[in-house]
């Protein structure tokens, strides 16, 4: 795992290495309520590779739970995706809100390394 300061404050726990275990690990400690989609979510992508004879399934995976890590190991990012994904939901904002949710992912991505 990977530290990367966030401020005075920091991220909760450091960035896991990319792979199911470790993010597995991440989810548990930071996001337990999310736990047993992260599992389902895994054994979907699992079988589907199984399936497709390809690792795709698994590297989409990968790449999505890396990034809900990398946004909720920081609860201000974390906090305001949720307010501006509450805010799409209800129809009160606009493009500038996409743009915002947009921005935020793209950092995390980067912040993972994907």
């Amino acid at each position: 795992m990977s530290a990367q300061p966030d401020g005075p404050y920091g991220p909760l726990i450091p960035m896991p290495e990319l792979n199911a275990d470790a993010l597995r690990a991440a989810v548990a400690q930071i996001l337990p309520s999310r736990l047993p989609a992260f599992t389902r979510q895994l054994s979907e992508a699992a079988t589907n590779a199984q399936k497709m004879q390809s690792f795709a399934p698994l590297r989409t995976f990968v790449h999505y739970w890396a990034v809900i890590v990398a946004i909720e190991r920081h609860p201000q990012r974390a906090a305001r995706l949720h307010e501006l994904e509450r805010a799409l939901a209800e129809g009160e904002a606009g493009r500038e809100a996409v743009t915002e949710v947009r921005l935020i992912w793209e950092a995390a991505e980067a912040e993972a390394g994907l």
